[in-house]
């Protein structure tokens, strides 16, 4: 059983189901509207627990209902929120979701806590760090923050994965140094390396450049396509699970969290996990809202 400590995000997410998206200006009515547990970070965090990975949480909420609504539903997952701070002052992260009959979504995000827990807090939990195999992180929290915990893990030894999302036009070169493992999906990985991924060579291509800023392992996932991979000198495509999508929210974080549930340290059973991770990910896009829609073990346990 692998140990995972997620860095990051917790959000409140506030889903509203249209039958297209609105143009400026328009008012519609909605189908429906609900809310649920969400944040990237929390949902990579429910991912891997629901895939039997011992998890653990480094982040914040605020001391308002929507904070005291997430930490019952991270409780109730089994997931260590030890590192959970609540930040007076502050308003718990939160997400408003649109999304169509075509499953395609429209993301606001309000950061809340997400923004405002420190390296000084990170710092605090540097033994759950270290007693983790792999560390997560994303971009919905400060970067400061994340570059403490990826530097405490690769002192550790533990691996780090970063999903650079949203992302930025520049990443750190104190982080890049410290990743071991970056996961963008075709746009993010455009924003990061100026090159338009349209086929597997260019894929190649800019995992070549991620590879030149030190990180070890490259997957880019494509959606419906599945993801490509490179580590070590091998790399290739392995191909998504075709299905009917409804809601595409929490997707990449399924897929994430799910994957590094059964990653081995060494990268050598990649390929493996993807798949899985795959699967786990073609689940969850045929379920509305977030956290609820992210599957268990058992579901995935059939041969895949």
């Amino acid at each position: 059983m692998n140990t995972i400590t997620i860095v990051g995000s917790i959000n409140l997410d506030r889903t509203i189901r249209v039958e297209k998206m609105p143009k400026p200006g328009e008012t519609m009515h909605t189908k429906e509207i609900f809310s649920s547990g969400g944040g990237k970070g929390a949902n990579q965090a429910v991912a891997a627990k629901r895939s039997e990975a011992k998890t653990q949480f480094i982040g914040a909420i605020g001391q308002d209902d929507a904070g005291q609504v997430m930490f019952e539903l991270l409780t109730q997952e089994g997931i260590d929120l030890t590192g959970v701070v609540t930040l007076e002052n502050q308003a718990t992260g939160q997400a408003y979701i649109t999304v169509d009959s075509q499953g395609e979504n429209s993301i606001m995000i309000h950061a809340g806590a997400n923004n405002a827990f420190t390296p000084a807090h990170v710092r605090a939990h540097q033994q759950t760090i270290e007693q983790s195999d792999f560390l997560i992180a994303q971009f919905e929290s400060t970067l400061a923050s994340t570059i403490e915990a990826f530097t405490i893990a690769r002192a550790a030894d533990v691996v780090t994965i970063l999903n650079p999302a949203p992302a930025f036009t520049k990443v750190p070169e104190a982080l890049l140094k410290v990743t071991d493992m970056i996961v963008p999906n075709e746009t993010e990985t455009e924003i990061l390396t100026g090159i338009k991924i349209t086929d597997e060579a260019s894929m190649q291509e800019a995992a070549t450049v991620l590879h030149d800023w030190g990180i070890q392992a490259v997957i880019i996932t494509v959606g419906s396509k599945g993801a490509f991979y490179s580590v070590d000198g091998r790399s290739g495509m392995v191909p998504a699970f075709k299905v009917e999508a409804v809601d595409t929210t929490a997707a990449g974080d399924t897929f994430i969290g799910s994957l590094s549930s059964v990653l081995k340290k060494d990268f050598s059973n990649l390929e493996e996990a993807i798949r899985y991770g795959n699967k786990a990910s073609s689940l969850t896009v045929q379920r509305f809202g977030a956290q609820p829609s992210i599957p268990y073990k058992n579901e995935l346990s059939e041969e895949i």
